[in-house]
């Protein structure tokens, strides 16, 4: 590694200890940059490397709800502003008891680069609460919701920072977030995306990660003389991402054959009835389990990271972060596999990451791969300030072209600095030198 990069890496974990999710992505990022600064020296003078590793802006506040037996309730809320160069504040709100600063820190800082990316003038921020969505009844959700943008809205605005939707946090906590923040502020502003429709959402907003790590994943393909037609897909998680990016594989002639949640996975040689799929998860909101009851020539198997042992073409890792180490690449190489796509934040361990490229698996990194969700939130906001709505064919039309341009911005920049197919090295390469520049260009500030 380049001596000065890891001079600020080092001072990095010192200043950050135990913060370990926040230094694996760090890690995994700097390494890649010290190619950028070997050709750069001259970049070292500016400090930019060292202002873009420290968050603008960290806000931690309590959040105090009354449940629906009378019991005042306390969680934690954060909001992450962790650069804003390029434009506002811009990432996802996660609801979950596993939320702490190290997390919303590397999704910060992953954001930044996933943002600049898009071509879209969008900062990286992220933030949340430990507060666990999950067997509450909707009166307490909205109670919850209310009490955390009583703090939050303070520090949020169209032009200053605009959250979006993440794990727990989902159509109905957004509808809540946002009625709370206008009845705050007075005003009926782009704020929030991931919007209801009647209220000033977009169309394909719930599709877009998932549509969109497929779009990259064909573009990737079809540039090294493949195509999606044919091949055989696993794709772990059974939420947003996971069903759409199902969904897309299977339009584009793949015939995925295995899905996952929490509690397993389920496999389906002959193909996942993804219609199904959506009615035990997003209407009948249950265990995929159920799927085999009524598919009884599928089977279920209950640990979810053993679903990397099934043989494919295309593995798209959709669930949770580190889901897919070292052990599970070996298999999926030594079954033939020949690409892969991050659609959950940073689910491949860096040791199965650095086997995949050196396999020769072409391998999507999640800031590229996963930027769908928020090149349509970019574009919810680009709807509200004109006060327009785009039909769905023209939003999804832009996320394609905004996917396929990732998709050549990382592959150039992989090829400039002399390794051609290391998309990871790419999209942090292409991404850094856009925020450096506009860095530079706004002075120490």
């Amino acid at each position: 590694m380049n001596s000065y990069v890891q001079h600020v890496l080092d001072k990095l974990i010192a200043k950050n200890p135990g913060e370990t999710e926040f230094h694996q992505a760090a890690t995994e990022i700097l390494e890649s940059l010290s190619y950028v600064f070997d050709k750069n020296p001259d970049y070292e003078q500016s400090a930019v490397l060292e202002m873009l590793v420290e968050p603008e802006r960290v806000i931690m506040f309590r959040v105090p709800w009354v449940d629906d037996s009378g019991k005042v309730q306390i969680n934690k809320g954060y909001r992450v502003q962790f650069n804003s160069a390029i434009g506002p504040y811009k990432g996802g709100i996660r609801f979950h008891p596993s939320v702490n600063l190290s997390i919303l820190k590397f999704l910060g800082f992953e954001q930044i680069f996933k943002n600049s990316l898009t071509g879209l003038q969008i900062g990286g921020g992220k933030g949340g609460s430990d507060f666990d969505p999950k067997g509450k009844t909707d009166r307490e959700i909205m109670h919850f919701c209310q009490a955390f943008m009583a703090e939050l809205y303070r520090h949020i605005g169209a032009n200053t920072d605009v959250p979006a939707g993440d794990i727990g946090v989902g159509g109905r906590e957004i509808g809540y977030l946002f009625g709370y923040y206008k009845k705050l502020a007075n005003e009926h502003t782009g704020v929030l995306t991931g919007r209801g429709l009647s209220y000033g959402g977009s169309l394909v907003r719930k599709e877009a990660t998932g549509f969109g790590l497929v779009y990259l994943v064909d573009e990737m393909l079809r540039c090294n003389g493949k195509t999606l037609e044919g091949k055989v897909a696993v794709v772990s998680g059974s939420g947003n991402v996971a069903i759409y990016a199902a969904q897309k594989l299977m339009d584009f002639g793949a015939r995925v054959v295995a899905m996952s949640d929490s509690s397993g996975y389920i496999y389906h040689e002959k193909g996942i009835d993804l219609n199904l799929i959506k009615q035990i998860k997003e209407v009948e909101r249950k265990r995929i389990s159920e799927y085999v009851k009524v598919k009884q020539e599928a089977i279920f198997v209950p640990e979810f990271k053993e679903i990397w042992n099934i043989p494919c073409d295309v593995a798209l890792p959709c669930a949770t972060q580190n889901e897919l180490d070292l052990r599970s690449a070996e298999i999926l190489v030594s079954n033939g596999l020949i690409a892969a796509g991050e659609g959950a934040n940073m689910p491949t361990s860096l040791e199965a990451t650095e086997y995949f490229i050196a396999s020769g698996v072409l391998f999507a990194p999640g800031k590229a791969a996963n930027a769908g969700g928020v090149a349509v939130s970019a574009l919810e906001m680009a709807q509200s300030s004109q006060r327009l709505f785009w039909g769905f064919e023209e939003v999804d039309s832009k996320l394609r072209s905004i996917m396929s341009s990732i998709f050549h911005k990382i592959d150039n920049a992989a090829r400039e600095y002399g390794h051609p197919n290391n998309f990871v090295m790419g999209a942090n390469i292409a991404a850094f030198v856009k925020v450096y520049e506009s860095m530079k260009g706004l002075g120490i500030c």
